[in-house]
């Protein structure tokens, strides 16, 4: 069996080239908002699965109250709610949006034309006029934090309860989730007209993030979970409700934004629920 240390690092370094590939795919493809969306609610039906079926179970599990899982994930949602509330850095979109997608809006919408044009903008032509890339980089520079630390506390997790591959499933997670925030990121700073070494420079630092929120917990709070594991419940429970803020988030604009791709992204949210669930049945084997 790998030690837990070997084990967050191999998750660290696949991490660390998701992020970095994230920020190089718009110097090579243009991916379509109709692919985007369809990955982006595959990884929310992941993170939702990791969320409820993982972290949950394995935070009662250690604090043996479900008031106090409870509450904490309770905590964990309202703090990455509101950093996304304040922050606005919650963007997946690409830099054009997909000429089909616009042609459905078109035929499916019953609005004047002038709400008609309106719509046809993507979000990525909004955001870009809201919002600069700093503060999008800064507040998904938390939220890889975040991700970090729940990397780590699934991995101490699985450590405890004996689970091969611990963490196997958050690692997923981050994994799939890290692409879509470096473009999100490198996106703006296109469409800021930032120069791109400066892209490639920020697309480094920020890959770093998550890894070095992992490195922090596991040599920081990892010590407090090995004399108290109410500790480390108390941080499965705050990541399973950061996780559930975060697929809610990709998740609920479907309903009113995308009712044209339904069928596929329905699709897509089942088939990540399915590799969660496949995921809980690898460990507990």
């Amino acid at each position: 069996m790998i030690s837990s240390a070997w084990l967050l690092v191999i998750y660290c370094v696949l991490v660390l080239i998701a992020s970095l590939a994230g920020g190089w795919l718009l110097l090579i493809v243009n991916p379509t908002h109709r692919r985007l969306q369809i990955a982006i609610s595959f990884v929310a039906g992941l993170m939702l699965g990791i969320a409820l079926l993982h972290f949950l179970p394995d935070a009662d599990e250690q604090l043996h109250s479900l008031d106090r899982t409870a509450a904490w994930m309770l905590g964990g949602f309202l703090a990455m709610f509101f950093l996304q509330r304040f922050s606005h850095f919650h963007h997946h979109d690409s830099a054009e949006g997909d000429p089909e997608d616009c042609a459905h809006e078109h035929i499916t919408s019953a609005s004047p034309p002038r709400e008609q044009a309106h719509h046809a903008h993507s979000l990525a032509e909004k955001s870009a006029q809201h919002l600069s890339w700093v503060g999008t980089a800064l507040g998904l520079s938390l939220h890889s934090l975040l991700d970090g630390l729940a990397l780590a506390a699934a991995v101490e997790a699985g450590v405890h309860s004996n689970v091969r591959l611990s963490g196997l499933g958050v690692a997923l997670v981050v994994i799939l989730h890290k692409p879509f925030d470096a473009m999100a990121i490198s996106t703006l700073m296109t469409a800021g007209g930032s120069s791109r070494l400066s892209r490639h420079v920020l697309n480094g630092l920020f890959a770093l993030v998550s890894p070095v929120g992992a490195v922090l917990f596991y040599f920081g709070a990892s010590q407090f979970a090995g004399s108290d594991v109410a500790f480390l419940g108390c941080a499965l429970a705050f990541c399973a409700g950061t996780f559930l803020c975060i697929a809610s988030s990709d998740l609920l604009p479907e309903l009113q934004f995308h009712s044209h791709d339904r069928f596929k992204l329905s699709v897509a949210l089942l088939a990540g629920l399915a590799v969660a669930v496949l995921i809980k049945q690898l460990e507990a084997g």
